[in-house]
């Protein structure tokens, strides 16, 4: 009974306060999957006569989400017998999560999660911006690192080339924050067509440093746009970088989904958990005439998903709009808010969100500090 008293403040009610719980209990997140209770999304039950109130906090952000969640849970709440008014406060709260052992967090950010590809031309930045700006747009801080030191894309993604980061103090970097979104990439430190020849340490080390100087502000997640492959680069990243979970993005082709598994092996390796896969180019849509046509094979990423136990996040199709957007520098989710295409990504974020929520929490900010002094 002493989380019933915890629940209720030891207030007594007409029926008992163990049915409420247990019709709770049955109430499920439709993102989740899970009972509201079990998530643990319950909070400050109070009962009066005959009229129940309680705030519903999501371990996830979900702003166009809380009315429909909100009216759901009253919904429930008003089939119990003896429970005629029932008010619910919705809200999200985002918490940060475990990492890697041994890996400190980042400064400023609760949540890092990689959008990895294994190979490269497969979408995976164009969908990194996309996935940010919905996170964005359901009321997380977000942010994105571009990765990428030899090709950065970032800054045309966002519309933001020609703007450079402002450094106070001549150490550290504020990172350009463009359409809601805080930003970083050596695209803004360099001219467009300069190549960056340098070797892998040097790469790294700009990298990390590009990671550690920025001002995060206060970020819910920061999405880190890892570049191709699974070489030194990115091995280095997955170990030194505090990371909550990776998104794999693939294409239904052969030869995609081959490099996505060393993707996926080398996230297995460094201890980083996977939370799914984005299938990119699932279908042509004919920008005339509408007809889909799956043009580079059908089916891959659920036949991945099935040999390794992860779950196919969203299926997004080859649609012109997507690349013509991303070249104007105003992502589709911004670009088209309302539209099917941001829908679909809005859903992809929303369930990598539920998946980081799932997570363990990481308790190492709140943990006390031991200090020795000599007498």
């Amino acid at each position: 009974m002493s989380l019933l008293k915890t629940l209720f403040g030891g207030k007594s009610a007409a029926f008992r306060p163990e049915d409420i719980i247990a019709h709770l209990a049955t109430c499920l997140d439709p993102h989740s999957g899970h009972s509201f209770v079990s998530d643990k999304a319950i909070k400050n039950i109070k009962v009066t006569g005959d009229a129940v109130s309680l705030d519903l906090v999501l371990g996830y952000p979900a702003q166009s989400q809380h009315a429909a969640l909100k009216a759901q849970v009253e919904a429930h709440l008003l089939t119990l017998e003896g429970v005629s008014r029932a008010e619910v406060t919705a809200s999200s709260q985002i918490t940060a999560h475990a990492v890697q052992r041994g890996v400190p967090l980042l400064a400023g950010v609760k949540n890092i999660i990689a959008i990895a590809s294994g190979k490269g031309g497969v979408g995976k930045s164009t969908t990194t911006v996309n996935l940010a700006l919905a996170l964005a747009a359901e009321g997380a801080r977000v942010g994105i690192l571009d990765a990428d030191i030899y090709g950065p894309s970032l800054p045309l993604l966002m519309g933001a080339q020609g703007m450079r980061p402002d450094s106070p103090e001549g150490k550290s970097l504020v990172p350009v924050t463009r359409l809601g979104v805080q930003t970083m990439s050596m695209g803004y430190l360099v001219e467009e067509d300069q190549a960056m020849v340098w070797r892998g340490p040097m790469v790294t080390q700009a990298l990390m440093q590009l990671l550690n100087d920025t001002r995060w502000d206060a970020l819910d997640y920061l999405l880190i746009d890892m570049p191709p492959g699974t070489g030194d680069v990115q091995l280095t990243l997955s170990q030194k970088i505090p990371v909550t979970g990776a998104v794999i993005v693939t294409t239904p082709q052969d030869i995609a989904l081959l490099d996505a598994k060393k993707g996926l092996k080398m996230f297995e390796k460094v201890g980083v958990p996977v939370l799914g896969l984005v299938e990119n180019m699932s279908t042509h849509i004919c920008s005339q005439c509408g007809h889909a046509e799956a043009i580079f094979g059908e089916g891959g990423a659920a036949k991945m998903a099935a040999q390794y136990g992860l779950e196919v996040l969203g299926q997004l199709p080859l649609d012109l709009a997507i690349r013509q957007d991303a070249d104007h520098g105003l992502p589709t989710v911004a670009a088209t808010p309302d539209g099917e295409v941001a829908a679909i990504y809005k859903a992809i974020a929303r369930r990598v969100a539920v998946r980081v929520a799932e997570k363990a929490r990481d308790f190492s900010a709140k943990l006390p500090k031991i200090v020795i002094q000599q007498n």
